[in-house]
């Protein structure tokens, strides 16, 4: 019940919001980009200012971030590793990556789980990072198409609604 609140919570937000849908649209892809990092504590930061910088808008960026939730943390987080150190080149270290992991399920705070990412050194933290910008990159362009049509349809959508009151 309470879940179904959220979302029928966040429809009405997003179905509320103004504004260009370009600005919408590129709000939320940056939020979804952020979102893929493995930045725990500060993806909404991260996003919000990413917003600021090119002029987007800052309430779709916060929203878009929720890409990254409790219920996937794990697999975004392994994947991002995977990638990473993939394309560094650098051999995985499944202990670390199980360490991480722990570390997500079990306790869940953001801080426990940077100081594990940070403790294991720069190569990890670096395959981290280069997987997660990969994921992104890959997740927030095509985020931008779909709610560029997404915040489009409900531009006319709130027009329709709209012409038969002014007649």
């Amino acid at each position: 019940m309470v879940i179904q609140r959220q979302i029928r919570y966040y429809y009405l937000r997003l179905m509320r919001l103004r504004g260009d849908p370009h600005d919408l649209a590129l709000g939320m892809a940056l939020g979804v980009f952020s979102g893929m990092m493995p930045t725990l504590p500060f993806h909404t930061v991260i996003a919000v200012a990413l917003a600021v910088f090119l002029k987007a808008s800052k309430i779709t960026a916060a929203l878009g971030t929720w890409v990254s939730n409790p219920l996937n943390w794990c697999i975004l987080y392994y994947l991002n590793y995977k990638l990473g150190s993939f394309c560094l080149g650098i051999p995985e270290q499944e202990s670390l990556i199980a360490s991480v992991i722990c570390a997500v399920k079990s306790d869940g705070e953001s801080i426990v789980v940077m100081k594990q990412i940070l403790g294991a050194g720069g190569m990890t933290l670096a395959a981290f990072l280069v997987g997660g910008l990969i994921m992104g990159i890959a997740s927030g362009i095509p985020s931008y198409f779909i709610f560029l049509r997404v915040f489009k349809y409900i531009r006319v959508w709130r027009e329709k609604r709209k012409k038969p009151r002014d007649q």
